[in-house]
């Protein structure tokens, strides 16, 4: 980070100025008794992504008080927007949903935090309506990666279409009644044609991929924008990178059994790779992609996040940041 770890206070020093609050795990943990918990084990095994091992006590640790924290912003927002439009004299109501953004590396378990977190805000007391979108379909299809010569950097900034990730959060927080995004597959590597993904006026978004929360881009005359001015709540997934490299060489051996498998993978030649080859691929891979990335675009957005998620070895989450409103 370029705010140095010690220069974030924790919630009981005041004494240091900071735009983050730390919680340490147990401090955390204190919070769990203000919102009930409505999972089963078998429904967090369910979402748990593959190599991203989730119980229980890390449900009711972590996301069982941040799912209260995250009921008190939603509310937030919904008075406010009803006392504005009682100030301005408004009539009518446009739908606006509450939008959350992920953000992190490959492998550290973001589509485990989108996923559970979804199923959790869905079982709140009023059963909201929550849908979930990945910035993956927003990526341009191969043949246009090709043909710009960025086929190799899939992941990094400019692989996906941001003007259209941008145009669907606006229609968004327009109150657009109903939008499509594109569908990707991590089977064939590549946007699956006319496949699309509805989304119909949820009281809550997630939005989850590696740079949603890029800077705007600075072009001479132009007013920009990022896709994180759409947000209304964020979290950055953290980790070391030696543990989130281990992370993705496990996962990149277990999906030889599973997704490289299939007749139709992109990566079905990995499929027969002895262990020891594999490893050295994954490795090889993290080293040229996945590690620049993380590197020169996606850690560089830590900050810009309203939450920053801290895990261990195991993918325990040991410590948080809040920032301070």
């Amino acid at each position: 980070m370029s705010v140095r770890d010690n220069a974030y206070v924790t919630c009981t020093d005041t004494h240091e100025f900071s735009p983050f609050v730390r919680f340490e795990r147990e401090e955390w943990d204190r919070l769990v008794e203000r919102t009930p918990l409505p999972l089963t084990q078998e429904d967090i095994t369910r979402i748990a992504s593959l190599g991203d091992p989730i119980d229980m006590s890390e449900v009711d640790a972590i996301y069982r008080p941040l799912t209260a924290l995250l009921q008190l912003y939603v509310d937030g927002r919904r008075r406010t927007a009803k006392e504005r439009r009682a100030f301005l004299g408004e009539t009518g109501e446009i739908h606006t949903p509450f939008v959350i953004g992920i953000a992190g590396s490959v492998a550290v378990g973001k589509s485990t935090v989108a996923r559970l977190l979804q199923l959790l805000l869905q079982r709140w007391a009023h059963t909201p309506r929550v849908d979930l979108v990945t910035t993956d379909g927003f990526l341009y299809p191969n043949k246009i990666l090709d043909k710009k010569g960025i086929l190799a950097r899939k992941g990094f900034p400019e692989s996906y279409d941001r003007a259209a990730l941008i145009d669907f959060l606006a229609a968004v927080k327009s109150g657009a009644p109903e939008l499509e995004v594109p569908v990707y597959s991590h089977v064939v590597y590549d946007i699956v044609e006319g496949e699309k993904l509805r989304i119909q006026q949820p009281d809550i978004l997630i939005v989850e991929g590696l740079n949603v929360l890029q800077p705007p881009r600075v072009v001479p005359g132009y007013v920009s924008v990022a896709v994180s001015d759409y947000f209304d709540f964020s979290i950055y997934v953290d980790a070391s990178e030696e543990n989130i490299e281990q992370w993705y060489v496990d996962r990149f051996l277990e999906l030889r059994k599973t997704a490289f498998s299939k007749a139709d993978s992109f990566f079905k030649t990995y499929a027969n790779l002895s262990n020891e080859e594999a490893e050295a691929t994954a490795r090889m891979i993290w080293a040229a992609i996945n590690l620049p990335n993380l590197r020169e675009n996606i850690s560089a957005t830590r900050e810009r996040a309203t939450m920053v998620f801290r895990k261990d070895s195991s993918h325990r989450v040991e410590s948080l940041l809040l920032r301070r409103d």
